[in-house]
């Protein structure tokens, strides 16, 4: 993963309202309609939310066609386990190519800087 693909997922969750998107989907795929009236939202507003989380891969959407010739879209949750935490951001940052598996404070070529007490 590198950090725009982590800061994509990280966006994706970090609005109220695609969490709410991705609690409703945990119980399995929705129609878009469907979504909406449970969100008590526009679809147009749905859509841009689904958006955001399908490209960041916590979701998936597929047209299908009903019984009755109508186009609908489904949503379902994609496969995902979300874990943040230093190593996940070094490898990111490393998928860039930005950062040398050097330690900080090898890099410098010294000690990490040590906080102050701002005397």
């Amino acid at each position: 993963m590198t950090s725009e693909e982590l800061l994509a997922v990280l966006a994706a969750v970090g609005h109220a309202q695609r969490l709410r998107i991705l609690t409703e989907l945990s119980g399995g795929r929705l129609y878009v309609s469907e979504l909406a009236r449970r969100l008590g939202i526009s679809r147009p507003l749905l859509y841009m939310h689904l958006e955001r989380l399908e490209k960041a891969g916590l979701v998936t959407g597929n047209l299908e066609l009903s019984d009755d010739g109508k186009a609908l879209k489904y949503f379902e949750l994609a496969p995902f386990d979300l874990r943040v935490n230093i190593d996940t951001i070094l490898a990111a940052v490393r998928a860039d190519g930005a950062v040398d598996d050097a330690a900080p404070s090898e890099r410098a070529g010294g000690e990490a800087p040590r906080p102050t007490d701002g005397a």
